[in-house]
């Protein structure tokens, strides 16, 4: 498999705040650690290290506590407008996240038919405009597949590979990544919320991502 992104491509990468992580505004881009402290810089450092030649632009455009609504809102001027080649989209955790941690105010949640919907309708407008897209599931650093956020998170996450299927693009399934170095390490260990990871937590949602898109390791 050949690596996804050709030769001098702007990627990019648009989400909440496991994408954001300290990046520049108003682009996540430049000198001074402008491209933030996540999987995004993870990413784009083992690219140029492995091959310069490929002369690779990834944007940050994650902010944090973001839903599918917001992204939807800012579409056109974070996504659109900077004309990229591709675009990887880590979206879901706050869309779930809320209806836990704040049941009541429930103008805030955004539930399953409207994140489909508006993750759906966003990958369809965008298609004809780029060469591709990647898309990842969110995920609970949570094992035990019966906690009800994390029952909730899989249903998300699933409908992130429907989405994926129906228009042929990668999906990175990073619940499962995630599960699978629990194997072996508690949670705990990578996180203090069960949502934001550590710089190991970023490493394993970039190894995710770089295996996704035909990444040669060597």
């Amino acid at each position: 498999m050949a690596l996804l992104f050709e030769k001098g491509s702007k990627i990019v990468c648009i989400g909440d705040s496991i994408t954001d992580f300290e990046r520049a505004r108003p682009l996540g881009e430049g000198l001074f650690g402008g491209i933030g402290k996540s999987y995004v810089g993870i990413v784009d450092g083992l690219l140029r290290a492995t091959d310069p030649s490929l002369h690779l632009r990834f944007i940050n455009m994650g902010i944090g506590g973001n839903t599918v609504r917001d992204l939807d809102a800012r579409w056109q001027t974070d996504v659109l407008d900077l004309k990229p080649d591709y675009v990887t989209v880590l979206i879901g955790i706050n869309d779930v996240w809320r209806q836990f941690d704040t049941p009541e105010i429930t103008e805030g949640h955004v539930y399953p038919q409207e994140y489909r919907e508006t993750l759906s309708r966003l990958v369809k407008e965008t298609l004809p405009t780029v060469k591709g897209m990647v898309l990842m599931t969110p995920y609970m650093m949570e094992p035990n597949r019966n906690d009800p956020m994390r029952a909730r998170m899989d249903e998300y996450g699933a409908m992130v590979k429907e989405i994926a299927e129906e228009n042929h693009l990668p999906c990175i399934d990073l619940q499962a990544a995630f599960d699978e170095y629990f194997q072996e390490y508690h949670p705990a260990s990578i996180n203090w919320d069960r949502i934001h990871p550590n710089v190991a937590g970023h490493c394993v949602i970039a190894r995710a991502l770089l295996n996704g898109i035909g990444f040669q390791w060597r």
